[in-house]
């Protein structure tokens, strides 16, 4: 199973089993309130907002994976039928995503 297979199917159990906030702003305000467990952002993401969320992530110690498709495509991944440019994990559920991200390079 390659890697972003195996994504696409823990974001999957995550979004069914586990709990979730998007859009960029509204995961900043919760990776400063040290809330989220770990950060998705798509490769289309204004520089700005990664920079703050990958600076905000790190002083927090919280893990950012980087999406290597677009908005859109995370959008349509999440079944949602706009684009998505930013995930904030609150709760995994059953996920692995945040082991399998870990094993693997990001």
């Amino acid at each position: 199973m390659s890697q972003v297979t195996g994504f696409e199917s823990e974001l999957k159990t995550l979004l069914r089993t586990g709990k979730v906030i998007f859009g960029s702003k509204k995961t900043i305000k919760m990776i400063k309130n040290g809330k989220v467990k770990m950060v998705i952002v798509a490769s289309t993401l204004r520089q700005d907002l990664k920079d703050d969320i990958i600076t905000y992530a790190k002083i927090s110690n919280i893990p950012v994976y980087q999406y290597s498709g677009s908005a859109y495509e995370l959008g349509t991944l999440c079944g949602k039928p706009f684009m998505i440019s930013t995930i904030g994990i609150i709760d995994l559920g059953e996920s692995r995503l945040l082991e399998q991200i870990k094993e693997g390079t990001q």
